[in-house]
């Protein structure tokens, strides 16, 4: 299968126009000839392989961000706060807020290795950067809770964070990107139960959310961003298997991922 591979540049100048060369105004950009330089954002981590509408296609990423509290409705965020208030969380100082975390725990395998027994999945709509294109997929914010106790950063560092190889151009979406549905199941003690369903237009749009993040509403190439989650049905809790799912009803098609989680014992 052949790969194709995108080669990030460090040439970080405007042009002419003084719009940067990522942006989709940029004249190269819209006739699809030249190079496209674009800012190096730091290490690059290795090439991730994805499917974009089932064509291969590889992207390297070399930051990883994670956006927690991004709900639209106050209410919303509340309910989300509380249910992590619950399990002794602290609450955040300001919304919506921006971990980074290490471009090397973004993982498309079927299973996840967690220390003990208290780690829990969150499907998120994600957003993938390459350099000619805003691209979308479907992952978990896998997550160690009695860590996160201790301090969200820190616990956002503990677990893999699975994402499912097939993107969409954000481009195919962006029209009726409110209809869009995320929904996730748990699989605890052999026992599948809907764990997480509602429309994105639940959480802030993409364009507001990066704009909240870096002040525009562009995010580099080279950048994952995972934009946040829906309240659970029921306790917050893991289980031996979590499936995540983004659906268009527009199109009738569904971004899948599922994966397995194994807990390795605690030796002291």
């Amino acid at each position: 299968m052949r790969i194709q591979r995108l080669k990030i540049y460090s040439d970080e100048r405007p042009n002419a126009k003084d719009k940067r060369p990522w942006d989709p105004a940029h004249p190269r950009l819209r006739k699809g000839g030249g190079k496209i330089r674009v800012p190096v954002v730091g290490k690059l981590q290795g090439i991730v392989e994805f499917l974009v509408n089932g064509t291969p296609r590889g992207i390297e990423i070399a930051q990883l961000v994670i956006a927690g509290w991004t709900g639209r409705d106050g209410a919303s965020v509340e309910k989300h706060i509380a249910e992590l208030e619950a399990i002794g969380v602290k609450r955040p100082r300001a919304v919506p807020v921006f971990y980074r975390v290490a471009a090397s725990l973004l993982t498309a395998a079927r299973g996840v290795d967690v220390v003990g027994e208290h780690s829990s999945g969150e499907v998120e709509f994600v957003l993938v950067s390459a350099p000619d294109a805003l691209y979308v997929g479907v992952g978990s914010d896998h997550t160690d809770r009695k860590v996160e106790a201790y301090g969200v950063t820190v616990s956002k560092q503990m677990c893999s964070k699975p994402l499912g190889r097939e993107l969409w151009p954000f481009a195919e979406l962006d029209a009726h990107w409110d209809r869009l549905v995320l929904r996730s199941h748990v699989t605890r003690g052999g026992k599948r139960r809907l764990y997480q369903e509602g429309e994105v237009g639940n959480m802030l749009l993409p364009r507001d959310l990066l704009g909240r993040f870096s002040g525009s509403a562009f995010l580099a190439p080279g950048t994952a961003m995972f934009c946040g989650t829906l309240a659970v049905r029921g306790e917050i809790g893991g289980g031996e298997r979590f499936e995540i799912e983004l659906h268009d009803p527009v199109r009738n098609r569904s971004l899948r991922h599922e994966y397995t989680i194994r807990e390795l014992a605690i030796a002291d």
